[in-house]
């Protein structure tokens, strides 16, 4: 509930503090005295739009701050977790408005931005009043007062989640078929690619060894030439090969005399010549090589040159062509694969669809049925509030499937008939400010305990009526507040009297920097003082001891 109000340099308030109890609570005062500039400078704090024109004359900033108390568990709690604030005992919402236009907000001592001060106020606060642009006037709230009158909460919590269920099974299955889309409109390439690689299939290090034969090939006659002067070099009469293979028989054949000097030197010969073997075997080998056949270079070539054309193609390294080919037959393979996959995709999106059109369809049954209870008991409400020739209807335009949304399928709005013969329509366009205001009150006592802030501030709900009916709107906002705290505005000594606190609202001179100014003070009314009040709202300016004598009563009939 709220606690306190601290109010500084707005509009014709100086400085003004004040505390709130639970209950019903009046502010009265006469006309002009400010007692919507109150309104006003509250609404601030909790996040309405700010303006220059709010900061008093003579003072650079204007500062309104309000202190909740807040039930274990209200869901505001977990909004301002969920935004980083400190949560405390209280809850202190703060709003500086500069004579400049800007302005700053805080919620404990922290800035937030206003947008997120006004969720906070509008889960605290509700204000209904003949220019109120929130709460019950918004018809983007209707369809919630509606669910929660009629215990739709989980309902409409599952029609939430099954929508977004059937969104993410249509994106999936839209992501796959454009996925499928784009891979089709290219399978005709692939398949053409695939079949070159295929035909020309290329291996891995293949062009490293196609170069090195080309380049082999080209210069065989020259290699051949050289290695053929390197083996006549080995072997033959008269060549260091023949003659090492000499000395070695005739060493041989002294080794006996000779001992181990010769057997030394007879066995470094050998090695000798057994590594001139070899290179006379590495030396054919090579020879062997350079012996091509006629067309082998042109061939070699031609395949190198086709291998790195199909490269540069595919923008590849040719040692990336098999690679390619792989991937690019698992392309096609997933092609069929998808098509399967597409399938299950939809059947599995178009079953989340007929989940949620079921639910959606349930939980509009519901409402519809829940509008109808919640139009009777509004009526019933409007006899005593001198509106029984008006009717409230709950308005439900259901739409098709494609327009629902997480919330369903209805679009719902409070339409009101002031009187028989005229045309229903939205309660903000069709009702008269007095009018609205009652209608207001009448539903608010409908949907008491159902999802109401914990905090009703109503402006004037008595306007335009008297006697017996401002006796019922008095009785309707007391009934208010045996489960929330309502602050009511009010000309009608039948509702002041039924408060449990009073509050009169006075204007009057005060010096000044510029001279002498008007000033709005606010007073705290008990006993003697209180009934001197509802006196003068009862007899006007010239109190009367009658006047004093039926305040008496009022407030007596009401203790």
């Amino acid at each position: 509930m709220l606690a306190a109000l601290s109010i500084r340099d707005i509009v014709l308030i100086d400085k003004l503090d004040l505390e709130f109890g639970q209950g019903l609570s009046v502010l009265t005062g006469e006309t002009g005295a400010g007692k919507s500039i109150l309104l006003d400078a509250f609404s601030l704090a909790v996040g309405a739009r700010g303006d220059a024109s709010l900061v008093r004359r003579g003072a650079g900033q204007g500062q309104v701050t309000a202190t909740f108390e807040l039930a274990t568990g209200h869901p505001v709690l977990a909004l301002l977790t969920g935004n980083g604030i400190p949560v405390e005992d209280v809850l202190i919402l703060r709003r500086v408005q500069g004579v400049d236009g800007r302005s700053r907000a805080f919620i404990n001592d922290t800035g937030v931005s206003v947008q997120l001060l006004r969720q906070v106020g509008q889960a605290l606060v509700e204000i209904h009043g003949q220019h109120d642009e929130r709460a019950l006037i918004d018809p983007s709230g209707h369809r919630d007062l509606v669910d929660a009158f009629g215990g739709l909460s989980a309902g409409a919590a599952r029609v939430a989640a099954a929508y977004q269920v059937w969104l993410e099974a249509d994106a999936a299955r839209a992501r796959h078929e454009s996925e499928i889309a784009a891979t089709r409109a290219n399978a005709d390439y692939v398949a053409h690619a695939l079949e070159e690689l295929r035909t020309l299939a290329p291996e891995p290090g293949e062009e490293e060894a196609l170069a090195a034969r080309r380049q082999l090939m080209m210069n065989a006659e020259k290699i051949a030439a050289e290695l053929s002067e390197a083996l006549v070099a080995l072997q033959g009469e008269g060549t260091a090969g023949a003659r090492l293979a000499a000395a070695l028989r005739r060493i041989e054949r002294q080794a006996v005399a000779g001992g181990p000097l010769l057997s030394q030197v007879g066995e470094a010969l050998e090695r000798v010549l057994v590594e001139t073997d070899a290179a006379r075997a590495k030396i054919d080998d090579a020879l062997s090589l350079t012996a091509f056949e006629p067309g082998d270079l042109e061939r070699a070539e031609e395949r190198l040159f086709a291998l790195r054309a199909l490269a540069r193609k595919h923008r590849v390294q040719v040692d990336d062509l098999p690679a390619l080919a792989q991937r690019l037959e698992a392309e096609l393979q997933t092609l069929d694969t998808s098509e399967g996959r597409a399938a299950e995709l939809a059947k599995a999106a178009e079953a989340a669809r007929k989940a949620y059109e079921t639910a959606a369809r349930d939980l509009s049954k519901a409402r519809h049925d829940a509008a109808g209870r919640l139009d009777q008991e509004v009526a019933q409400e409007l006899t005593p509030l001198k509106l029984d020739k008006a009717q409230f209807i709950t308005h439900i335009d259901t739409v098709n499937l494609a327009e629902g949304g997480p919330s369903g399928i209805d679009r719902v709005a409070f339409w009101v008939r002031t009187n028989p013969g005229t045309e229903p329509g939205p309660l903000m366009k069709v009702a008269s400010g007095g009018e609205l205001a009652r209608f207001i009150l009448a539903l608010k006592v409908v949907l008491a305990s159902r999802g109401s802030a914990p905090t009703l501030i109503f402006d004037e709900a008595d306007a335009g009526v008297g006697g017996a009916t401002a006796a019922a709107v008095g009785e309707r906002l007391a009934g208010l507040a045996a489960n929330v705290q309502v602050l009511a505005v009010t000309h009608a000594p039948q509702v002041a009297a039924l408060a449990h606190g009073h509050l009169m609202i006075a204007k009057e001179a005060v010096a000044g920097p510029h001279g002498e100014a008007m000033a709005t003070h606010v007073a705290v009314l008990e006993g003697a003082h209180r009934r001197e009040e509802i006196a003068r709202m009862l007899a006007g300016q010239t109190i009367t001891d009658e006047a004093r004598a039926a305040a008496e009563r009022l407030m007596s009939r009401t203790a």
